[in-house]
């Protein structure tokens, strides 16, 4: 992704149209860096500024946040200045990240004044600075004293200014003179493009390198002028576009994540791989990109001590796995043992006393065999202590077995949440992980409250989260369960007998129900459902997935057994690629 001068110029023209004249009827700080400013103009907009270190915004949208009840200082001098303010101007000094929101008021004594909002979008250094008309900065949402930085302070009564870019050169304005500099720098042709031109990421030097057919990993050195001459011809081909407002904003989406976004077309994200969607505007891009950006690393974070629960409990259980099966081969020895006391009592007549070792002929194979004595011992004493260890290693594998069989149980029960966390897209989806690991004992109940000891009943959680609905291009319904409770409800009260059940084979993953509403299912809906099994399962980053997909009525689920454990005695298999970008998911 790339939140740089090309994306803040287009984002700039989008609010200059949309806001320029308009009046600012409400502003709020819904969080301790985050603005939301209420716009009146031909229509009501609400503008989000954020200047969060690791996710800086600055977007239309169509939500609202919920504001503390005590306005922040910096709100409160906001409303004081701009209650009923007009903007004049949304401008951009070259391309910086950086938007100047001129605004026009009236003072006590009710004289016109202006003003500026200063929006830095600039990562770590990301701020929103109120400016007076003097370059005077009256305030801002993060301020940050000499202490902080020596290079600008960014406090009441000091000038405002903005920050050196390390002498980058302007690219609106660059001659072809001043870009043949990039062949002087001792670094790859990329690098040298966005370390010496102002608002350009790395992501654009890469896709101007694309769409010269150059490559950005080598050393901009090796190239020749008139391979530097053809670069400069497609980066003025952009830098006009950039100019005369000709953005084309889009989304780039990877297995249905969006990973990349940009005011321009990206050229460098190969079809096959990756799919493009264009957007109408910039905060339209912007809203859908970190929305859903946002739930990820939401739910990563909310979920965090659920994957160290979980995490620590599954390294726990393949241990234990590891070491019984290691227990397991050391009873193989059993059955020799047993043989050992037979031969011993059979031929125990013949052995001499006092003998270390004597030699028998095996009567189960007819080849002579040499027995190990102990020499303090009889042949019969000898005999009874290889029955005792006989005896010891049955028990040992008999327990054994049962052990081995819980522990790979559990594990494969760790993995099936393992997987319901990796596909959880909001915080209901957690509710029921939860409650999953809390009835089979990894996560405590904390039912006993602080004072004193008592006994605190807690407060039951309401269940809204719902499985995964989606249709094919020809009206066929498919289900998919995000939890393992979620699983049981599709197979076994949601679904009926006619049916199909799909699930990835060997491997942890969702259940799949494929709906058969009478008519005859085409082969495709069955690969559909197939690529649903496969995105939803441990394996989905393999290429292909073996599915196993049966009637519903032929899934069983043994008694006892842990939620999401079925069994089914005979099935079909098809093979399914995790695709399901042709699928339409539906919001129930």
């Amino acid at each position: 992704m790339a939140f740089d001068g090309l994306m803040t110029a287009a984002l700039v023209k989008e609010l200059s149209d949309t806001l320029t004249g308009g009046r600012i009827i409400k502003i709020a700080q819904p969080e301790k860096d985050e603005l939301q400013l209420q716009i009146k103009n031909y229509d009501t907009y609400k503008l989000l500024i954020s200047a969060d270190a690791s996710l800086p915004l600055l977007y239309l949208t169509d939500e609202s946040k919920q504001s503390p009840l005590s306005a922040p200082n910096f709100c409160m001098l906001l409303r004081k200045h701009f209650n009923s303010a007009r903007i004049l101007s949304v401008t951009q000094p070259g391309l910086e990240r950086i938007v100047d929101f001129t605004v026009e008021h009236l003072n006590e004594l009710g004289d016109i004044c202006r003003k500026h909002i200063m929006v830095e979008l600039m990562g770590k250094h990301s701020n929103i600075i109120l400016v007076d008309e003097n370059g005077i900065i009256l305030d801002a949402i993060k301020r940050v004293s000499g202490m902080v930085s020596s290079v600008r302070e960014v406090l009441p009564g000091r000038p405002y200014f903005i920050p050196q870019t390390q002498e980058k050169l302007n690219p609106l304005t660059v001659s072809f003179e001043e870009f043949l500099v990039l062949r002087e720098k001792p670094m790859p042709l990329g690098k040298s493009l966005y370390t010496t031109f102002t608002g350009l990421s790395p992501q654009t030097a890469n896709e101007l390198c694309h769409r010269a057919g150059l490559s950005p990993d080598l050393p901009a050195a090796e190239f020749s002028e008139d391979f530097i001459r053809h670069l400069f011809r497609v980066f003025t081909e952009l830098m006009e576009d950039i100019k005369a407002g000709v953005f084309l904003p889009n989304l780039i989406r990877k297995d249905g994540e969006p990973i990349a976004f940009s005011a321009t077309a990206l050229t460098l994200y190969k079809e096959d791989d990756y799919e493009a969607e264009d957007f109408s505007s910039v905060s339209a891009l912007l809203q859908e990109f970190y929305s859903e950006k946002n739930t990820v690393t939401r739910i990563r974070q909310r979920s965090s001590d659920l994957r160290r629960v979980l995490q620590s409990a599954l390294e726990r259980e393949v241990k234990k796995y590891d070491l019984q099966l290691k227990q397991l081969k050391d009873t193989e020895s059993r059955e020799k043992y047993k043989v050992y006391g037979e031969l011993l009592t059979a031929y125990g007549y013949s052995v001499e006393p006092g003998a270390k070792e004597t030699t028998v002929t095996n009567y189960y194979t007819n080849e002579p065999l040499t027995i190990p004595l102990d020499e303090t011992l009889s042949a019969l004493d000898n005999a009874k202590r290889y029955f005792e260890r006989y005896s010891k290693l049955k028990r040992t594998f008999e327990a054994l077995s049962t052990q081995v069989e819980e522990t790979k149980s559990a594990i494969l029960h760790l993995e099936s949440i393992k997987n319901s966390l990796e596909i959880a897209r909001h915080e209901e989806d957690l509710v029921q992980i939860k409650a999953e690991l809390t009835e089979y004992g990894y996560l405590k109940k904390h039912a006993m409250a602080a004072n004193g000891g008592r006994g605190k009943k807690e407060k039951k959680v309401r269940i809204t989260s719902k499985p995964l609905h989606y249709r094919t291009s020809d009206g066929f319904d498919i289900y998919v369960g995000k939890n393992n409770y979620q699983n049981d409800y599709l197979t076994f009260e949601f679904a009926n007998g006619n049916d199909w059940w799909f699930h990835a084979k060997d491997c942890a993953g969702s259940h799949v129900i494929l709906k058969n509403d009478g008519r005859a299912i085409p082969d495709h809906v069955f690969e559909d459902a197939g690529a649903l099994a496969a995105f939803y399962s441990k394996n989905k980053d393999a290429g292909k997935v073996e599915i196993d997909y049966v009637d519903k009525k032929q899934v069983k689920k043994p008694n006892g057994a842990k939620p999401g454990f079925v069994v089914y005695y005979t099935n079909y298999s098809l093979m399914a690629t995790p695709d399901i970008s042709g699928l339409t998911e539906i919001n129930d």
